[in-house]
């Protein structure tokens, strides 16, 4: 126990704390955009952009038409900050390396205004789990849909 509150444990010059959350959001109309090249390239940026504000994430799922991830923040940055600089930055790196290629991005706009953000405190490990199979339930409810129109 003590060894997983050191390692999950950040610091400030006097401050030791350990903030986590999950956060969710949705690209411009909830449109189906992040597929395979464009999944890897932004599993990158987040985590560099993450890294620039000191934070840090520790799970992840980027599925078709929307984000998960649970996120470290220090207590010295806002989570609208947090997630503030990633939906912004984010949308600019897409329009640089994805703007020319395809017309349907559109820069700045391409994640939806607001998210949604929980605090993760001792079901972390459930947290965690919903992360890694929300993708897996997201294909079988489309499956379950489409099975309903035939």
């Amino acid at each position: 126990m003590q060894r997983r509150l050191m390692k999950d444990t950040g610091s400030l010059s006097h401050t030791k704390w350990e903030c986590k959350y999950h956060v969710v959001f949705i690209p411009k109309y909830r449109r189906k955009a992040m597929y395979k090249e464009l999944r890897q390239y932004l599993r990158d940026v987040f985590h560099e952009l993450a890294r620039q504000k000191e934070c840090r994430i520790e799970e992840g799922n980027l599925c078709p038409d929307h984000v998960h991830m649970l996120i470290l923040i220090p207590p010295k940055y806002s989570v609208s900050q947090v997630v503030g600089f990633l939906k912004g930055k984010s949308a600019i790196a897409i329009a640089r390396n994805y703007g020319g290629k395809r017309k349907n991005f559109v820069g700045q706009h391409f994640w939806a205004r607001g998210y949604y953000v929980s605090t993760v405190g001792r079901e972390e490990a459930i947290v965690r789990q919903y992360i890694q199979r929300q993708e897996a339930e997201d294909q079988r409810i489309e499956q379950m849909r489409l099975s309903d129109e035939w």
